[in-house]
């Protein structure tokens, strides 16, 4: 990519494309890394040169044609999507101006046009570090906040807990005033990084037992709040020690994501919750984007005075995306996955 057009910029620019359709773990030959020309902006429209993006769970399902999430699937022959921050290089006719740090969703590519109204403005001095816009926080944030309305002296039960989300929450919800919070994830490993440096009290583990057994064990006197990202027999684990008046956020469901199958259904005593009084609700970022500046403020102060902590890898140059996505998926990584372009 040395040719460079008389603006400065470079001739072409890599994309990553979905070359096929998974049938099951996704591999190397369902991505193409292509070469194309950088798009230039017309009036509106603002080109952002990329420079973090993320990958996430919920990617494997957008690689499926139907899926059933509120987002659209990845088109074959055609670049993938998602979260990416990066600076502006030209915005005709718009707010911004070169130099501008910038959020958007046209990740997987190293040059995005976006229109101006797709664009976010994210301020440089907020975070430490510019990368930390990308992080779940918002999600995790919303989960513990108004999904499992996390109150002082709450038992706090957070499943998928190494993930990018389930990083955050357990740490969200201590500075909420819960008492005890456990987590659930793979690998006495990850359990072990848990404890020691997120703060949880203690981890179940998946393969280690029955997950009822273990959050008994747990959780003796039950779980007030619920951050459910998984779904299966651990959202049926939480709801069989869920205290009366517990409330219960169904934040995804990792279980259905990463089967390959794209369907997984748990089974619930509906009686059971009705005789104690448990909230059981569904609760997704879309509806709660108001929340985004508030988590911003805080992650920033949290970063700072050493109360929060960003969990996460990083990956570097566009052809290693794909190898980042699977590896979110097989879950070699604590935290958040990124990709520096």
């Amino acid at each position: 990519m040395t040719n460079r057009t008389e603006g400065g910029l470079p001739a072409t620019h890599r994309e990553v494309r979905l070359a096929a359709r998974p049938q099951g773990p996704i591999t190397d030959d369902l991505f193409e890394v292509a070469e194309v020309p950088v798009p230039r902006p017309g009036p509106g429209q603002v080109l952002v040169r990329n420079t973090t993006m993320a990958v996430a769970a919920v990617m494997r399902t957008l690689m499926d044609e139907v899926t059933p999430v509120p987002m659209p699937s990845f088109v074959v022959g055609e670049p993938l999507h998602g979260s990416a921050i990066g600076e502006v290089v030209e915005a005709p006719g718009t707010d911004f101006a070169p130099g501008d740090l910038v959020e958007h969703h046209f990740g997987w590519r190293e040059y995005a046009l976006v229109d101006a109204a797709a664009v976010q403005r994210r301020d440089r001095g907020l975070l430490p570090d510019p990368a930390a816009y990308l992080s779940q926080g918002p999600t995790a944030y919303m989960g513990v906040v108004r999904g499992a309305e996390v109150r002082a002296g709450d038992t706090v039960f957070v499943t998928g807990a190494a993930g990018g989300v389930g990083s955050l929450a357990g740490q969200i919800a201590r500075l909420r005033g819960a008492e005890r919070v456990i987590g659930s994830t793979g690998s006495q490993r990850k359990a072990d990084i848990l404890v020691k440096e997120l703060g949880y009290d203690a981890v179940v583990i998946r393969g280690a037992g029955p997950i009822e057994e273990q959050l008994r064990a747990a959780a003796p006197d039950g779980v007030d709040a619920v951050f459910d990202n998984v779904g299966g027999e651990q959202l049926q684990a939480a709801i069989a020690l869920a205290n009366r008046g517990a409330r219960i956020a169904l934040v995804g469901a990792l279980s259905a994501q990463l089967s390959g199958s794209g369907a997984h259904t748990t089974e619930i005593d509906t009686l059971s919750l009705l005789a104690r009084g448990i909230t059981l609700r569904g609760v997704a970022l879309y509806d709660h984007l108001s929340l985004i500046p508030e988590w911003n403020e805080q992650f920033g102060r949290g970063l700072r005075d050493g109360t929060l902590t960003f969990p996460h890898a990083r990956l570097h140059g566009i052809e290693e995306a794909p190898r980042a996505l699977m590896e979110l998926i097989e879950g070699r990584h604590m935290g958040a996955v990124l990709v520096e372009l």
